[in-house]
């Protein structure tokens, strides 16, 4: 209990330094920026129509789709640009705590942090929407049209049939959000890690790596670039949903009883294994990481 105590002193203590922290307010300007302009789509659609939508609607239409996930994903670079934390207060707490548990203090502010940013990205596309909209838990008409008349489709909304008869909006926005958690979780745990171990060029440069493979492992990316025929492009979708952490995030590239794609659970459970793989190498790095500060010597 002691270590946990003093793990969370060093987690409440980097957050007090965003106080007044202009790259904190710069990440979170540019993710209600990103989110307006993400989610326009769908709220235009609905204008179009002169239909409603369900409150939580445009998240799950806009972050349903695996670029929205990455784009808003890569301004955790932003926010965690100072990994692993060093400040004023860093000498004090390893003179009186050991590395590791500084380290677990820093892994529960990760944790932590990107959890708000996320509720900071669902509350933001919420209102959004907000003047057109409804709490209910059912689709709206808007989703309807979206779905059935594949016009979803053509306005690249990933709005699918199976999403509308298999879940409802509270329940979708609950499994798309912990998806995207996850993600941003195994991205930020990367860049921690990275950092502990080469520094924070490293760190950066592992991020985008990861974004990347995660990006170019894209199904319709993959048939323009190898010209796969029709019929292979579903063992393609199988590998793909598989293989790339950007697709496990995504809601519709999941198994909904009838295909081969990886379940929820299995999702769930790559994700953690891989974050507590990089906070386990993250905490035996920290044995040797050569602490430098702005104006103390090393």
């Amino acid at each position: 209990m002691k270590k946990l105590s003093q793990a969370w002193a060093v987690t409440r203590y980097n957050f007090r330094q965003w106080h007044k922290n202009p790259r904190i307010v710069i990440t979170f300007g540019l993710a209600f920026v990103l989110c307006f302009l993400l989610s326009d789509k769908a709220v235009r659609f609905a204008h179009e129509y002169d239909a409603t939508m369900q409150i939580v609607e445009a998240f799950v239409w806009t972050f349903g789709d695996s670029n929205s996930i990455l784009l808003s994903s890569l301004l955790l670079l932003l926010l965690f640009a100072d990994m692993p934390f060093l400040s004023a207060g860093t000498p004090f707490y390893l003179s009186r705590i050991d590395r590791r548990t500084w380290m677990m203090g820093q892994a529960l502010y990760v944790a932590l942090a990107t959890c708000m940013y996320l509720v900071f990205i669902l509350i933001s596309t919420s209102l959004v929407c907000m003047g057109n909209s409804f709490i209910g838990d059912m689709w709206s008409e808007t989703a309807a049209i979206l779905g059935y008349s594949g016009a979803g489709q053509k306005v690249a909304l990933p709005a699918l049939v199976k999403t509308l008869e298999m879940s409802t909006p509270y329940a979708c926005m609950g499994t798309i959000f912990l998806l995207m958690l996850l993600y941003a979780l195994l991205m930020a745990f990367i860049m921690l890690c990275c950092n502990i171990w080469k520094g924070q060029l490293a760190g950066i440069v592992g991020v985008l790596g990861f974004s990347l493979y995660g990006f170019l492992l894209n199904p319709q990316l993959l048939k323009v670039i190898f010209q796969l025929p029709d019929a292979l492009m579903y063992k393609a979708n199988v590998a793909v949903g598989w293989l790339s952490p950007l697709n496990h995030a995504t809601y519709h590239m999941h198994n909904f009883g009838y295909d081969l794609l990886p379940r929820m659970w299995q999702t769930c459970l790559i994700f953690g294994v891989l974050i507590i793989g990089c906070f386990l190498l993250a905490l035996r790095a920290i044995r040797r990481y050569n602490f430098v500060f702005s104006g103390t010597e090393a």
